[in-house]
């Protein structure tokens, strides 16, 4: 019966092999309409009531649990011989709204060159573009839904993959609004993101898979005051002069990736990786602005002063399947820096301008899941969030915001 499930389990995934990108169709292969998706629904039960979190939004004031459609994801593909159409639609309990809106073709001379335009996923790094219906861990890390909130952007898209000698490489360079999935373009400024990666299958005896790769995001942020605050180490100096209004911010990012996995006699092990760094426009805390989202990317025009802060953010991320069953074992560990120009005791010191948008978190998340089925999973996960103490009121010791989380995840 093992080995009738894990027969099916490998076939299954070779099938959606090309679903685990998500700026791609279910099958590159010839096909007519075909509709695919996946439905998580969860239970989650927070440390204290009102926690701002990222494992699936903030919690309502009065409430430590909740039951909730994290993702219901309808996916529509369409491909003929040089070109594909992809609209995928997410529905929970806050309503239906447009994911993924994009057409991709390629040259029939050029086939390693493919042309994608519409609303995709930002092609930068490695967790960005790998779908959610995959991922072993519920949730991206931190730096990536503070930088990318909702992943995808509208724009136009060239991809690289060649077929013959050197297939083992990929790049994508991309033109977008900036203002992300859910906002029309608030100024006239683009934004250029660039990916190249590496991946080498089936090495030391077809039982070693490496992947590596690196990317760049270049960007503005237009400034709707005459006031913007720059970083400097033990806080912000202020900037202000009739010139700041309409002028445009850097917000640019360099990150870098690495993945490893070996089929060994206890079962496979994978080691993922991720780290980037940069610059990025944001707020100051607020009564109406939570610390950790202070530092998230617009979706439009800041009317607010700007604070302009260097940043840095990683994860690890540790799968284990077990004595080859249908049970894998995760560990991860994250951690996102708005301001690398301060540390913890200096936030909030009379004078350096700082708030609780600059407060450092870091999360340890473990946890197991287990494959029911082919189409059938279930994920126990345990997030612990962890934040110093600074000299602000609200962020004195490490806040209540732990996350535990059940969920069941059907895809087809």
């Amino acid at each position: 019966m093992l080995k009738h499930y894990l027969l099916i389990s490998f076939v299954f995934f070779s099938f959606f092999a090309f679903a685990q990108n998500n700026n791609a169709p279910s099958s590159y292969e010839v096909h007519d309409i075909k509709i695919t998706g996946y439905l998580q629904t969860q239970f989650q039960k927070a440390e204290s009531p009102g926690i701002s979190s990222w494992s699936g939004g903030d919690f309502d004031k009065n409430a430590d649990n909740r039951f909730m459609i994290r993702r219901g994801r309808l996916k529509i593909d369409r491909v003929d011989k040089f070109s594909s159409i992809v609209f995928q639609l997410d529905g929970t309990q806050d309503g239906i709204r447009l994911m993924d809106a994009f057409i991709q073709f390629h040259a029939p001379n050029y086939p390693s060159f493919l042309f994608t335009a519409g609303l995709f996923n930002r092609p930068f790094g490695y967790s960005i573009v790998y779908s959610s219906g995959f991922r072993d861990f519920p949730e991206r890390a931190r730096v990536f839904q503070t930088l990318m909130p909702r992943e995808r952007d509208l724009g136009v898209m060239i991809g690289f993959h060649p077929k013959k000698n050197t297939k083992f490489l990929t790049a994508a360079l991309a033109m977008v609004n900036g203002s992300g999935l859910n906002a029309r373009d608030y100024d006239s400024g683009k934004d250029w993101i660039g990916n190249l990666n590496f991946k080498f299958d089936s090495l030391a005896h077809q039982k070693l898979n490496i992947g590596f790769g690196a990317s760049f995001y270049i960007g503005t942020v237009r400034s709707n005051t005459t006031t913007y605050f720059t970083a400097k180490n033990g806080g912000f100096d202020i900037n202000i002069a009739s010139a700041n209004e309409n002028s445009k911010v850097k917000r640019d990012y360099y990150g870098a990736n690495f993945q490893i996995e070996y089929e060994c006699p206890f079962g496979t092990t994978a080691f993922k990786t991720e780290y980037v760094y940069g610059k990025q426009p944001g707020v100051g805390a607020s009564a109406s602005i939570t610390g950790p989202v202070a530092s998230q990317s617009f979706n439009t025009q800041p009317l607010g002063n700007l604070y302009l802060r260097n940043f840095n953010g990683y994860y690890f991320w540790l799968t284990q399947q077990i004595a080859k069953t249908r049970f894998t074992a995760l560990l991860a560990y994250d951690a996102y820096d708005p301001n690398t120009n301060v540390v913890e005791n200096e936030i909030g010191l009379t004078g350096n301008n700082t708030t609780a948008g600059d407060i450092k978190f870091s999360t340890l998340g473990y946890g197991i899941t287990c494959a029911l089925n082919s189409r059938l999973k279930l994920t126990i996960y345990n997030e612990n969030v962890a934040n110093r103490a600074t000299q602000l009121t609200n962020y004195k010791s490490d806040l209540k915001d732990d996350v535990f989380t059940t969920r069941l995840q059907y895809r087809w």
